[in-house]
């Protein structure tokens, strides 16, 4: 069976309809793990999957009272409570779809739908859920935390690419020139996805670590440039013990401001990298056809500066806070979707000079 009747079959458009939805409860799953984490509330269940051994957050006074006889120390807060299981039941939700689009697609696998990628996400999802469970296990060891932010972004990085893999396109490419330009493009995109990762990697641990309001003024950090005292080998040792518990974080203050301030350099190297790569692909947008693929990376990185410039002005308010961690989201998948359709530039070439041969031996016949 060949790729264009299995991407139109109904398997993969039942499968690709999961995928999307999949990707989509993944953003949600990020947004609620950064709420869950901006109010405080990341150890509000002391233990895992449950909560003080319940199913449900414990509200009743004889809940309370065997909740608090089994956790003593850290006696129950119904308000931070919440927000824990609302983010584990949305995660374990996650977990379900993901095991169900794997099960479909090796059930369906001799009708040529992608079979190995939703596997891999089910053993991802697996790892991820681990990682969940040390966060509250390890008392939010950042280290633990860090991995588990980045395990969700990649997730979400998964699901998107196996969303594109699943969807069939039926438009016409557009004339193109000759492949050798945008090729050359190619290397600078992978270093471009490189660049948010890493991004993304320093965002983790900058939350990890409870070090978002170490600066509360721009474009300088207390007032300097560059701050006297920066502890960069503090701020960034992995080496660090485990526990008693990181709840609000227990590194100085210059260790916290080592880890803003790696923060910001690392947007306005993403920032300046993009502003060229983009700018040198739009010349030839008409050519390549990568028109909306580009704008939606330059609004994304647009809209993801100014949230974390108001994060800043703002004190990091609760709203702006969450959008920033999910416009994160969206910048990492608008990339993978760029070089994505960067990658199709070939197929969708080949196609369309096939048709156009045929079209006129037809006519000429």
């Amino acid at each position: 069976m060949n790729q264009q009747s299995s991407a139109s079959s109904p398997q993969a458009r039942r499968l690709f309809n999961w995928a999307l939805f999949a990707t989509l409860l993944a953003v949600v799953v990020i947004m609620l793990g950064a709420w869950t984490r901006l109010v405080h509330a990341g150890l509000g269940c002391p233990d895992w999957p449950g909560c003080y051994g319940f199913l449900t957050v414990p509200q009743s006074e004889s809940s309370i009272a065997i909740a608090n006889a089994r956790f003593p120390d850290t006696p129950v807060d119904v308000e931070k409570g919440w927000p824990e299981m609302i983010h584990r039941y949305a995660a374990g939700t996650l977990g379900l779809v993901v095991f169900g689009l794997a099960a479909y697609a090796f059930r369906h696998r001799k009708l040529g739908v992608p079979v190995k990628l939703p596997l891999f996400i089910a053993g991802f999802i697996v790892l991820q859920g681990a990682f969940g469970m040390w966060t509250v296990t390890l008392k939010l060891w950042p280290q633990v935390v860090a991995m588990h932010l980045l395990g969700g972004f990649t997730t979400l990085s998964l699901l998107a690419l196996l969303t594109l893999r699943l969807r069939h396109t039926k438009a016409t490419p557009e004339p193109r020139t000759t492949g050798a330009p945008r090729q050359g493009f190619r290397p600078w995109l992978y270093g471009g996805l490189l660049l948010v990762v890493m991004q993304i990697a320093f965002g983790a641990w900058t939350a990890a670590n409870y070090a978002a309001v170490a600066c509360t003024d721009l474009p300088t950090c207390q007032g300097q440039w560059w701050p006297e005292g920066m502890d960069f080998q503090h701020g960034f040792d992995v080496t660090q013990q485990v526990g008693p518990n990181y709840l609000g974080g227990q590194l100085t203050a210059d260790g916290r401001v080592a880890i803003h301030m790696t923060h910001r350099i690392g947007a306005m190297v993403v920032l300046g990298y993009f502003a060229v790569l983009l700018a040198l692909m739009w010349r030839q947008r008409q050519a390549s056809g990568l028109t909306q693929a580009i704008a939606l990376v330059a609004l994304a990185l647009g809209v993801q500066i100014l949230l974390g410039l108001a994060n800043v002005i703002l004190h990091i308010p609760l709203a702006i806070a969450v959008a920033h961690n999910a416009m994160g989201a969206g910048l990492l998948v608008t990339v993978v979707h760029l070089i994505w359709r960067h990658h199709r530039l070939p197929e969708l070439n080949t196609a369309s000079a096939i048709h156009t041969t045929t079209i006129n031996r037809e006519v000429t016949a």
